[in-house]
């Protein structure tokens, strides 16, 4: 049996999942997995996003959505790269957005931004600006797609911070509005550009693991509960409303790197489990009966839909796996895992020091390490890698992320991760709130690709035999 994606949503009750980080407090959707395929049937032609160039751009006009944590940061680093002219500000919050235009004034600018804020849909007038190229989202989670789909519309190119998207109609929605544009839709993805995962990325390549057979990514980070704390409650919302992997891109991402997802390989299904919750109800009850600010989090937890760990196990159609989890309300040391196993050697980043073993027989000595480190290190690294490390971005990954997505648009070149990239990874997310509700149910997931990932090259140029050449200030 067939079902095209409209009825593959409207079956699985899919289209609703992740709604609660959207502001409501919904359940995952609950129902059979319906049989056939996930591919949507489409009655117009297609354009094939992947490998795609648009016109090179001698400046790179960015109008930036959101300057909070992730924003803030963002505006340390673009101005540092040659070609790029901060031309709007936005935030919900005045303050924010005429904090940004100080911090651009200090670092001597040459162009004054305009700003917006005041009213929840101001982003959409930066949207409509003739004079933006690029806009650069670093919002709440909630308003990602929406804000990519009106810029795309618009003809602006749109990157957006990770998670991604929320539910699996948006990561539809997303795909088709950027081939119907032809305009780029980037997911912000900057573990991609970590300097191990390049590493073993270009190890892999050159055949280095042999035929890999298994990754694993996580997000295990503990996020303290101090309740003097009343600020960043969105992530405490997301965490207490919602069962499954909420963030599971910065482990996706460099793995589905390695294993050539979308251009040779694609993510066929899913498996989701999730714990008990034996932490965060304590905590907010005893914080709610110090300050009543606490106590609609405390009713919320007190529900029980929440809990601590997500494990979420994907295969893939060559028959790989993937290992996924998500943690971060328990007590644990800060973890990706980034675990490449092959039919030759194994790569494992976490606990630290990254370690490499050949032939599975021992972990490799620091000299040894350092040989490989020598050969494989890519060219990317050997360019930006010193300069990214000094303008910093979670040790320079930030920046050589930021360096690379406007090298590709000043130089006409494809970017380093697509559209279907920014679906297919994020569309974990709600998938793994669908298996949880369903007692860890297998979940097809969507082929964005919808077949081209059979004859699609590999994306990331992490080599530059194209561009390279943006110099950064």
């Amino acid at each position: 049996m067939k079902t095209n994606r409209r009825n593959f949503l409207k079956v699985a009750g899919l289209a609703g999942v992740g709604l609660a980080g959207a502001g409501g407090a919904a359940a995952a959707a609950t129902g059979p997995v319906p049989p056939g395929s996930t591919r949507r049937a489409s009655t117009q032609p297609r354009f094939n996003m992947w490998g795609y160039a648009a016109p090179r751009l001698d400046k790179v006009r960015i109008g930036q959505l959101g300057i909070g944590g992730r924003g803030g940061s963002a505006l340390a680093r673009l101005p540092r790269i040659e070609g790029v002219e901060m031309r709007a500000l936005c935030d919900l919050l005045p303050e924010r957005a005429a904090g940004g235009a100080e911090r651009l004034q200090k670092m001597k600018h040459p162009v004054v931004p305009q700003l917006y804020s005041g009213k929840e849909d101001a982003w959409k007038r930066v949207c409509e600006r003739d004079d933006i190229d690029l806009v650069y989202i670093t919002a709440p989670w909630q308003l990602h797609a929406p804000m990519a789909i009106h810029a795309m519309n618009h003809g602006k190119h749109a990157v957006m911070e990770v998670p991604g998207v929320l539910t699996v109609e948006e990561c539809w929605q997303i795909v088709e509005t950027s081939e119907k544009t032809r305009r780029h839709c980037m997911l912000l993805s900057n573990t991609c550009y970590d300097f191990f995962e390049l590493l073993t990325l270009n190890m892999a390549r050159q055949g280095f693991f042999g035929e890999l057979i298994h990754g694993e990514g996580a997000y295990l980070h503990t996020f303290t509960f101090d309740p003097s704390r009343k600020q960043k409650t969105w992530r405490l919302q997301e965490n207490i409303r919602r069962n499954g992997n909420l963030y599971p891109t910065h482990g996706m991402g460099p793995v589905c790197q390695a294993l050539d997802i979308n251009c040779g390989d694609r993510l066929d299904y899913l498996v989701s489990m999730q714990s008990d919750d034996f932490m965060m109800r304590k905590a907010l009850e005893s914080a709610a009966a110090k300050d009543d600010f606490w106590q609609p989090f405390a009713a919320e937890a007190s529900r029980g839909h929440r809990g601590n760990m997500n494990v979420t196990t994907i295969r893939t159609v060559r028959g790989r796996t993937i290992l996924q989890q998500h943690d971060i309300t328990s007590e644990q040391p800060y973890s990706r895992l980034h675990k490449l196993s092959g039919t030759k050697a194994v790569a494992m980043k976490y606990p630290e020091p990254p370690r490499i073993a050949v032939e599975h027989k021992r972990w490799l000595n620091e000299k040894e390490m350092k040989a490989l480190e020598e050969k494989y290190t890519p060219e990317i690294v050997r360019r930006i890698g010193e300069m990214a490390k000094k303008v910093g971005g979670h040790g320079g990954m930030d920046f050589m992320m930021d360096w690379r997505l406007i090298d590709c648009l000043r130089n006409g070149l494809p970017l380093d991760m697509n559209v279907y990239d920014a679906a297919s990874w994020s569309v974990i997310q709600p998938l793994s709130e669908w298996s949880v509700a369903n007692r860890s149910a297998a979940v097809d997931i969507p082929d964005f690709t919808q077949g081209a990932w059979k004859t699609n090259r590999p994306g990331m140029d992490i080599n530059l035999t194209r561009g390279g050449n943006t110099p950064a200030i």
